[in-house]
């Protein structure tokens, strides 16, 4: 906040600057007010307002881009039909050594 590292309870005034390091990512915030009351969470845009970096912008969607082509994605477990298909084959690769 401003600046520096603070604890969690820190209270929030309007003017203050939020940053929050995600990752290699750093978000910045600068606060608008504070409500009276908990609101919702689509409601803190109107509270506060966003103000990262194009550079931390196209840092994040750079990372975004290297996660989705370089995912590994594995079929899962097997179903009952595909367990009953590899015992089947391996049966038959067993009798033909025999």
């Amino acid at each position: 906040m401003n600046g520096k590292s603070v604890k969690a309870s820190r209270e929030v005034k309007p003017g203050d600057k939020i940053s929050l390091r995600r990752g290699p990512v750093t978000f910045s915030y600068d606060v608008l007010e504070c409500p009276k009351s908990r609101v919702a969470a689509s409601m803190v845009n109107a509270f506060a307002r966003d103000v990262t970096t194009a550079a931390e912008l196209e840092k994040l969607n750079k990372i975004r881009e290297i996660r989705a082509n370089n995912t590994l994605r594995l079929p899962g477990r097997p179903t009952k039909r595909d367990r009953r298909d590899l015992e089947e084959f391996l049966d038959e690769q067993w009798s033909d050594e025999s």
